[in-house]
């Protein structure tokens, strides 16, 4: 930042809220090998294994950790850069061979790539980092089932430079599950040395304290306040990035990231409001991506009981007032998932449910349910997330008091919301933004339907459901019996309504003075691919 932006960005600034902010700006910060970003989550780990670490907090996996092989990049119709799901390239990988069974992959590591210490990867880290994915539990270890990765004893490491996997039995998604955020490699003896008998896999060492080959290293985190990126120029997971330094700045009000942007102190803005992407695209940048399986929902939790009858779950889902939380809170930008057609004669997920905003029908099965003098519940909102879910929140209580549900709008903090909402499940009522990384529709229902599933936030349990996730989930989509499954688990969810659609979102990124930006499906930003402006 320039000393005579500094100047008008400390005059302009009011409100105490501000200065801690401010305090962690050093004004000789910027340069032009530095880029700056600012946005509204807060980072609260720096290992995306331990329990309860955030959404915001993957991006230090990405940036900082090597995977085995990573996506490749494609432009989209819009001119628009994103990952490619459909290509697979190197990463700590330089080639990998499948055997004929589709049962055997084995891997051959670049023999130059090395940890920021300057210690080799070899396959004994790798095989290490896998194991350790595969027993910490929770997300990362479900994830990692997700590909057919399910225990230790499925990774060798041949020698130095060969690593192999084995599986159970083919899967469509193994090869794909390695590019995600998840089977990240660690430098093994950094983290044994951190390891204690309470803690083997140096979870509280890691936390703080990264230990990869990865692109970036974590220069200073300030929790709750910023993170520095440096460049590993050691790197060969790729092309070296051009940028030295990354520094990202959490900044709670959406009104202040957008003014700092739009004058140029910081040269990024990540996930902006819809409405300031539709307001600042004619003077900035602005990247619109629609994210790939992705739905923000409005979730009823199957353990309250109003919610147990299924007249009730339709009564709010014809009295949610889509339209107008579409514009309200999206903007008029994303996907309708409203209104679609009651036959499913496709696969196409994410899909419109066949239900609209109609008071008179959910007026019908609020009176043939249980609860026909209504009831009272808490919709809960992350305050990471109030851009849209304030407003959808607010709309959607107005609707509710007109079918005799009084709804409380209970604001959690962001850095709780990950708890409550998705490990203890316990929001009766809430709204949530789930989008598969794997992007088929069995990917996304054996996160977000089958029982037990992190983002299965509603706890919905349908045995029917679970079984026809777990057939699909590794069946080749041009198999004649995928289709016909697909289509009966859709049948099943729209009538069930553990999850009601809203719209399909976009992930909105303003640029002031930076370019190079890639849409990534984990919905955080890729530091690596960053240039100046007109580099």
């Amino acid at each position: 930042m320039s000393l005579l932006n500094r100047r008008a960005f400390l005059a302009s600034a009011t409100g105490a809220g501000l200065l801690p902010f401010l305090r962690v700006l050093p004004a000789s910060a910027q340069g032009s090998d530095t880029l700056v970003t600012v946005f509204g989550q807060t980072i609260n780990s720096l290992d995306l294994h331990r329990v309860g670490t955030n959404r915001a907090s993957y991006q230090v996996a990405v940036n900082c950790y090597d995977r085995l092989v990573g996506f490749g990049a494609k432009q989209l119709p819009s001119g628009e850069m994103s990952y490619d799901y459909d290509e697979i390239v190197p990463e700590l990988a330089e080639s990998w061979t499948i055997s004929d069974d589709g049962l055997t992959i084995t891997f051959k590591l670049k023999p130059n790539a090395t940890f920021w210490d300057g210690r080799k990867v070899t396959a004994e880290d790798v095989k290490w980092s896998f194991d350790r994915a595969v027993s910490a539990g929770g997300f990362p270890t479900t994830q990692m089932a997700a590909g057919g990765f399910f225990r230790p004893d499925q990774f060798e490491a041949l020698d130095a430079e060969t690593f192999v996997v084995k599986l159970d039995y083919p899967s469509k998604l193994s090869l794909p599950n390695l590019a995600v955020p998840v089977p990240f490699i660690i430098n093994s003896e950094v983290a044994r040395a951190h390891a204690t008998e309470a803690d083997p896999w140096a979870m509280e060492y890691l936390h703080t304290t990264p230990a990869g080959s990865g692109a970036y290293k974590i220069a200073r985190w300030d929790q709750g306040q910023q993170l520095v990126y440096e460049r590993n120029d050691a790197w060969v997971g790729g092309d070296l990035p051009a940028i030295r330094r990354v520094i990202l700045r959490e900044v709670p009000s959406a009104a202040t990231r957008r003014a700092l942007v739009e004058r140029g102190d910081v040269q990024i803005s990540f996930d902006i409001p819809d409405r300031d992407a539709a307001e600042l695209a004619d003077k900035l940048t602005v990247h619109s991506t629609p994210v790939e399986n992705c739905i923000h929902a409005l979730c009823l939790n199957s353990k309250f009981a109003p919610f147990q009858d299924s007249d009730v779950r339709k009564a709010v889902a014809y009295a949610t007032p889509y339209e107008a939380i579409f514009e309200a809170a999206a903007y008029g930008r994303g996907a309708k998932l409203w209104g679609g057609d009651t036959e499913i004669t496709d696969t196409a997920w994410p899909r419109a449910f066949p239900y609209d905003t109609n008071l008179d029908l959910a007026r019908e099965h609020m009176a043939k349910s249980g609860f026909v003098d209504g009831f009272d519940v808490t919709l809960s909102i992350s305050l990471d997330l109030v851009s849209w879910m304030e407003p959808a929140a607010l709309l959607i209580q107005e609707a509710m008091a007109q079918i005799g549900i009084n709804v409380t709008v209970d604001r959690i903090p962001g850095a709780n919301w990950r708890t409550v909402a998705l490990v203890d499940k316990t929001l009766d009522m809430h709204l949530e933004n789930f989008g598969g990384w794997l992007n088929t529709p069995c990917y996304y229902f054996f996160w977000a339907y089958q029982k037990d599933r992190l983002f299965n936030s509603s706890a919905y349990d349908n045995p029917a459901v679970h079984d026809l996730t777990e057939q699909t989930l590794h069946m080749a989509m041009d198999d004649p019996e995928y289709a016909p499954l697909i289509k009966q688990m859709f049948e099943i969810v729209i009538e069930d309504l553990p999850r009601i659609p809203l719209y399909q979102p976009a992930l909105n990124v303003a640029m002031n003075g930076a370019d190079g930006y890639e849409f990534w499906f984990h919905r955080q930003l890729d530091v690596r691919p960053l240039t100046g402006a007109g580099a």
